[in-house]
This record gives C-alpha cells, structure tokens and sequence, in this order.
C-alpha cells in the first residue's frame, strides 16, 4: 500500500495497491491507482445497482467499486454457493456494504425471469456476462453461435428491456454493456466470440438513441487482455504447457497475440471497474451512446 495521498502542501494526488496478478508461476504485480474516499463522490448511495456474471473477474470487481461507493450492490452467479462467497469476500473487503445475491443462469430466459422476479427494480444495470472459447470457424457449430449469442448479447438485451420500465418512471438509470476490444479487433481464433461483443455495441447505441432526452443513459464498455479469472485460467495453461512460467506466457502472448498493446501487460479488473464506476454515476450524464475503451491502447485508431 503507498500511503502517501497527500503532497507535502496538502494537496489531494493519487494513491495506489499493488495488486498482483491472480496467476501461478511468479507472475508479477502491478500498480493499480485509485483515489482516497474522500476525494470524489459518484453519487451512487441509494442506487440500486445489478452486475450480471460478477462472482469473479471484471464482474467481482464492479461489485467491489460500486460497493465502495455506497450503492446497493445485487451480485450474480450461477450458483447459490459462487453468489454466497462472493458476498462474504466483497463484506470483509468493505464492511459497510449494502449487498444482495441471485443465483441465476442468465444465458436462458427463465433464468432472466427469476433475476427480475428477486430484483424488481434496477437503478445501474451492469451486464458483465460472457463466455469465450478458442475455435476453429470451422469447427463452431449452429449450437455454438447460438448459446454464444444467448449468453452475450439476449442476456443483456432481456435484463434491460425488463427493468427499462421503471427507469423511464424515474427518468434516471444507467445501462453498461461490458464488450470487448474484441469487438473492434475480431479475433481470428473465435470470431463467434467478436461477433457477439460486436453486437452489444450496436443493441447498446440503438439503445441509446431509443433513449434520446431522457436521464437515461446507454454506453458499452470494451476491455483489453484482462486478467480475469478465465483468461488467467487460460493463460496459466498455455503456459504450462509450453513449460513457461506465468510471466513469460503473458509476454509472448503481447509479442504474438496482441503487439499493438501500449501497456504490455494484462489489464487488472480493477482498472476496468473504476471506469465503470463513474460511467454508472450521476457524474456521467453527458457520456451517453459511447463505445469506451479501458484496452490498453491495444486498438490502433484514434476515435
């Protein structure tokens, strides 16, 4: 922990947690920034926030940082005993949390249902849920592309259309769909995976334009190489396989996978969380219908 948040004259300047990376083989750890509490609030004390997919990973962490700021924080996983640990692990890390659980398989409709059911009503919808696998084109079968499409795009798409009501009541709320910088760089070894991060972009500007002046605001987010809980599990096995270590996986893979990367190194959960905070925030309402880019720089355009 640096503890140095204030400069010799008192003025408020960034701290920072050295988090290391969740991954075998000496990987290595790297300077998150955050902010002092006390130096922004995001107005987010008495919203009702909902993170599809957020026992782990990017998920886990938005839970985490809207927890921090005082909202009341719905987590959601497959399983009654993922959505009960994750709730013990985001308490002890922040005792004053306001926090709920629903155990639900949001890639299938009746699981969409039972989650509206046990949250009626939605202020911050954050739809993090995704799947991704390594295929061939030609080896990804019809079942493939559609329980891709159901899981990544029909589970954010139902979640909103359910609670979008009640937001237009309130003329306020906020709509996230955590893409991927996938959806900007198809990647040739699972295009099933790029079309569906694509397609929340689109679902997400139409949305928005749908939504034209009102207080509600639509936005995709699009994350880079992210050490999540999948891709970590992923790498660390590549890794073995090749007889490498962690650390050195991650390299190559910068060289080969992803060479247009600025940071040269796996984005941490928590930095994609703290844009999403603010893009779940009051503070936000100018950033509407926007594709919001927390990729390292891995994207080669400047727009």
């Amino acid at each position: 922990m640096f503890s140095h948040c204030r400069s010799p004259g008192g003025q408020r300047q960034r701290c920072g947690t050295r988090l290391p990376v969740a991954a075998p083989n000496g990987a290595e750890s790297w300077l998150v920034p955050t902010l002092r509490k006390d130096s922004m609030d995001l107005q987010l004390a008495g919203k009702t926030t909902f993170i599809s997919g957020s026992t782990a990973g990017i998920g886990l962490a938005i839970a985490r940082r809207l927890a921090e700021e005082g909202a009341t924080v719905v987590v959601n996983g497959r399983t009654q005993a993922r959505v009960d640990a994750t709730l013990a692990a985001i308490r002890k890390a922040v005792p004053t949390a306001r926090l709920d659980g629903v155990a639900a398989d949001l890639g299938n409709a009746a699981g969409a249902q039972a989650a509206v059911r046990a949250v009626p009503q939605v202020d911050v919808l954050v739809n993090n849920l995704g799947i991704f696998a390594a295929q061939p084109f030609e080896a990804i079968t019809d079942a493939d592309w559609l329980h891709f499409f159901e899981t990544n795009v029909l589970s954010g798409v139902r979640l909103a259309r359910a609670w979008l009501p009640g937001m237009k009541a309130r003329n306020w709320g906020r709509i996230l769909f955590i893409s991927s910088e996938s959806a900007l760089n198809i990647p040739a070894e699972m295009v099933h995976y790029g079309v569906t991060k694509t397609a929340q972009l689109a679902v997400a500007r139409g949305l928005a334009e749908s939504l034209a002046g009102t207080g509600i605001t639509v936005n995709s987010i699009l994350p880079g190489p992210t050490a999540s809980e999948g891709v970590t599990r992923f790498v660390g096995e590549l890794a073995r396989q090749r007889g490498l270590t962690f650390a050195a996986m991650e390299q190559d893979f910068f060289k080969t996978a992803r060479p247009s990367s600025l940071l040269h190194r796996f984005i941490q959960p928590e930095e994609v969380a703290n844009l999403v905070a603010y893009v779940a925030s009051p503070l936000s309402s100018a950033t509407n219908g926007a594709a919001l880019r927390v990729d390292g720089g891995v994207v080669r355009t400047i727009a």
